[in-house]
């Protein structure tokens, strides 16, 4: 049987990671082993990251509707609890959106839960 050696085949799998880490610091970028570490790394904290994201985005946004409803007397969880009531089904990154673009709108809408939890 022939032997065969894993020369290309070794170079080729190497030069493939040592390009998905050009950008990387020091020997991170060039030594397999340590590219490869950084690499297997890079991944874990991408896939921890984009549920995160998530979380940071959600947090944003109820930090800018609180701050737009501070200049009518409400908070954050009052809101919510008015729009719940009312039936209003707008999700958080809607009513952010609302509140940073169009004031006027998101004016009405504070309107309608004043309005609400006053007969309540």
């Amino acid at each position: 049987m022939v032997r065969i050696k894993t020369g290309v085949t070794r170079r080729r799998k190497h030069q493939r990671l040592l390009r998905k880490t050009k950008g990387y610091r020091g020997a991170r970028s060039r030594r397999f082993k340590t590219a490869k570490e950084a690499h297997i790394r890079a991944l874990q904290y991408a896939y921890a990251h984009r549920r995160l994201k998530k979380r940071q985005f959600r947090s944003l946004w109820i930090v800018r509707l609180n701050a737009a409803l501070k200049p009518y007397g409400l908070n954050y969880s009052a809101f919510i609890r008015g729009l719940k009531q009312r039936g209003i089904e707008l999700n958080r990154k809607v009513l952010a959106h609302i509140a940073v673009s169009e004031p006027e709108l998101f004016q009405q809408v504070v309107q309608t839960i004043q309005t609400s939890s006053s007969k309540v």
